[in-house]
């Protein structure tokens, strides 16, 4: 025996030897989305992190997130960014920007407005190297510039040639302004430095990119690594070192005045070190902040803390390896590091109220968040995602509302409904708890749903008396109680009917029966815009062949008219955003936004023909390039089969948009990363689980890896989804047959107990489509009745023989129900 112990323990020496061995971070590239309009932040961050250093380029239309790979030059490194955002950049404060020396020693001869400096900015892509928790690149003047981070502060490390452009030895020079990316400064701003220790302090106040108001943030940088030569304050293209204050205005021409303070060193021959650390609340928290987190300057051991951080939150999905090219694997654990990017963890550093919560920021926006990336942190991050919630109910306590953005401690533009309503539900009926009031946060979506906001532009709803009388949201609304863009009548009625059924799922599961009939009633109100002999033509005048769509209507009840294509990806004259000219759909088309009722998919096929009409409406909205992947409302329409009985064409779609339209390149993305939305559909994709977000749903696909291991961080148990007849060609992808713990699994769906118990999902893949999950009782929760369906999928439009004879057409109830559970069972 002694001999078969041994070969055991060796076995199980090796197993844990691979499991420790694993590292998922090699798999990361934070450059994917540098460019083409991805707008990541590629810099160096801790998950959630406050502190986010990268280099600043002056890129045209892509530096949303500071750094681009589209030729741009490098205007200055900076602390504070977000990542994927659309509209104007954001943050990118107090950059640094470093000189080896001024010519002829005359610090005049250094460019120090950012329009200047940018021609010393030059640097070749190959010189970049961006890693989980580190950046670098080497600028063509010769100088290096790494940086890694803490929670709050960001050590930059510039090293210098032996000789500046002038051929004399280095006398770096590092100088530090008081703009942002957007060039947002208002009057002002001041700077500090302090002759002896270098320190620079200051402070501005800036615009949001994509809201209201405006906030103070203050900055401490300490340097390290050099002796002090002299140091000073520039004005526009001046500089003096007998200066060492100044107070600066934003300028009369709506250009921020150049201004900031710098310090010269003697020698360029060793590295110099530059701690910078910013704060909310005052220059003296900004200090404390980098004296705290970075005491000793040591770049090597801050770095180690960040790529340990990073690696303990992306350990807890593993997949198997076998057959799978590193492109792949890129992929996927890049899709995953970027959802954990934003929202940003401000703790500590809100001064607009005094609390014991969480504060979170850079929701941006809750619009997009909520289709799946917040829905993925509730599988691999279920601690952050509770503090998250916990923050946005607090935000709602001090403020008055949920937001539905929210950037730099202001509110942000909403964009649809009250969408903090279904992020509050899929935490509640996944059972995320850790410390949530969930009292508050139901009297919070109720606020939503019944009290109109004075000014709607960035929280709650508007035109609640017509959506109360009228069971929608008219075109030119007569709203005399609040005010906001009198736009986007039909996503707007859309998204609150979305907005409600998930408030009657947290009232069903909180006992509250009665609110929760009322709010299943009025998440019906999508029916009331739905024009049954509404047809569809192209602008040349040729007809889609399809009838029956949303159209606005007005207060008397009449319908107005919007072309259903107009919004598409295909139009490129409408205003479809918000503008007092935008459209009556946001960001998104008729025919894209007529599948947006997530709650009630058996009667929005039953509006459309059935199941065979609804997949062949799904196929045109595909296939003629209505819909965009980069956009988050096309996001479910790729999984939207599932409800048609048709789950292998879900399969069909994701591996067609995977890696058709995400790649893992700099220009990988299709549209903008809205901070880590298009990160999480692409990592649910290929973990073949993509959620109904806002419901205990997860529609099932084979993943694209022979085995995928998710281990939840609360329960320590690892659930698990197998694909056996994998192959790595993905030719089949087709789900045959599944087992569930082992006792045969014939839904096309699963809830979130997958994860916290750890369950074992078993897909045994075939090359054709097969019957699996393809029966009405099958078919994923639906407040209203399945209608159309013989048993099975239509045989003559899948191509396969059933062996059944035709059946009556039954009418099945959904899953959905007002018990206490809010489910019924078939």
């Amino acid at each position: 025996m002694a001999p078969l112990i041994a070969l055991c323990w060796l076995f199980l020496a090796r197993h844990v030897l691979s499991q420790d061995e694993f590292n998922p971070l090699k798999h990361v590239d934070p450059l994917i989305g540098a460019s083409n309009g991805g707008n990541v932040f590629a810099g160096a961050s801790l998950p959630y992190g406050m502190a986010k250093a990268v280099a600043d380029t002056n890129s045209l239309y892509s530096n949303q997130g500071g750094f681009t790979l589209d030729g741009a030059k490098i205007t200055g490194f900076s602390t504070m960014h977000d990542s994927g955002t659309g509209g104007n950049p954001s943050l990118g404060n107090f950059a640094l920007f470093p000189y080896s020396n001024c010519p002829d020693g005359d610090i005049n001869q250094c460019a120090f407005p950012k329009k200047a400096r940018a021609e010393f900015g030059a640097f070749g892509n190959g010189s970049v190297t961006a890693k989980p928790g580190i950046f670098g690149l080497t600028l063509d003047s010769g100088i290096r510039a790494d940086m890694t981070v803490t929670q709050r502060a960001s050590l930059f490390r510039f090293s210098f040639p032996p000789v500046g452009p002038d051929g004399e030895p280095s006398q770096p020079l590092i100088l530090q302004d008081l703009t942002d990316l957007a060039d947002s400064r208002q009057d002002n701003a001041t700077v500090s430095v302090d002759a002896k220790t270098g320190r620079i302090t200051g402070n501005a106040r800036f615009l949001p990119s994509f809201g209201t108001g405006n906030f103070v943030l203050y900055f401490c940088t300490d340097f390290r690594g050099a002796d002090i030569l002299d140091s000073g304050i520039y004005v526009n293209s001046r500089g003096s070192t007998l200066v060492k204050d100044l107070t600066i205005s934003k300028s009369i021409n709506g250009y921020p005045l150049p201004g900031g303070a710098f310090v010269r060193f003697k020698s360029g021959d060793e590295p110099i070190l530059v701690r910078t650390a910013t704060s909310f609340i005052s220059v003296e928290r900004a200090c404390s902040h980098g004296e705290n987190e970075i005491p000793d300057f040591n770049f090597t051991k801050v770095y180690e803390a960040a790529t340990g951080e990073w690696e303990e939150k992306l350990r807890p999905i593993r997949v198997s390896t076998k057959g799978i090219n590193e492109s792949t694997l890129t992929n996927f654990y890049s899709g995953i590091y970027r959802t954990m990017i934003n929202p940003q963890n401000y703790t500590g550093e809100n001064p607009l109220w005094s609390s014991r919560e969480p504060y979170f920021d850079s929701f941006y926006c809750i619009w997009d968040l909520f289709r799946s990336q917040l829905p993925f942190l509730t599988i691999t991050d279920p601690v952050a995602v509770a503090e998250m919630i916990r923050s946005l109910i607090d935000t709602y306590r001090h403020v008055g509302w949920l937001p539905d953005c929210r950037m730099s401690l202001n509110k942000g533009y909403t964009q649809g409904g009250s969408n903090a309503d279904n992020v509050l539900a899929d935490a509640y009926v996944k059972g995320i708890n850790g410390g949530i009031n969930w009292e508050d946060g139901y009297a919070a979506v109720v606020k939503d749903a019944e009290v109109e906001p004075f000014d709607w532009c960035c929280e709650g709803r508007g035109g609640l008396d017509s959506w109360k009388a009228l069971g929608y949201i008219p075109v030119q609304d007569f709203d005399y109680k609040g005010f906001g863009t009198m736009t986007r009548s039909i996503s707007r009625t859309l998204e609150y009917s979305y907005n409600d059924f998930c408030i009657a799922q947290m009232a069903s599961k909180m006992g509250k029966l009665t609110d929760a009939e009322k709010y299943i009633e009025s998440s019906s109100n999508w029916q009331n815009l739905y024009k049954a002999d509404q047809t569809s033509a192209w602008w040349n005048g040729t007809d889609t062949g399809f009838v029956g769509f949303f159209e606005p209507r007005f207060l008397n009840k009449t319908w107005g008219y919007q072309n259903p294509l107009n919004c598409s990806y295909l139009d490129h004259e409408t205003a479809c955003s918000l503008t007092n000219t935008g459209s009556e759909t946001f960001e998104s088309s008729i025919w894209e936004y007529g599948f947006f009722v997530p709650h009630d998919q058996a009667t929005l096929m039953t509006l459309y023909g059935g199941p065979d009409a609804f997949v062949r409406r799904l196929d045109y909205l595909h296939d003629q390039n209505i819909t965009y992947i980069g956009n988050e409302p096309a996001f479910l329409t790729v999984f939207q089969y599932h409800y048609a009985g048709r789950p292998a064409l879900s399969a069909k779609r994701a591996h067609f948009y995977i890696p058709s339209f995400f790649r893992p390149t700099p220009d990988g993305l299709p549209g903008n990363d809205d901070s880590g939305a298009m990160g999480s559909f692409v990592a649910f994709a290929m973990m073949g689980l993509f959620p109904n977000p806002g419901q205990d749903v997860y529609l099932i696909t084979p993943p694209f890896f022979e085995e995928v291991n998710i281990t939840n961080p609360l329960t320590k148990k690892t659930a698990r989804v197998r694909n056996v007849n994998f192959d790595a060609g993905y030719e089949n992808v087709y789900i045959q047959s599944a087992t569930l713990d082992g006792v045969a699994y014939t839904r096309n769906w699963i809830d979130h107990s997958f994860f916290t118990e750890g369950k074992e999902l078993v897909l045994t893949l075939g090359r054709n489509e097969s019957l699996w999950g393809t029966r009405v009782q099958d078919l994923p929760p639906s407040l209203g009745r399945y209608v159309g369906f013989n048993g099975t999928f239509s045989a003559a439009a899948a191509g396969v023989r059933t062996g059944l004879g035709a059946r009556p057409v039954k009418r099945y109830k959904s899953e959905f129900a007002l018990g206490g559970d809010g489910r019924s069972g078939l």
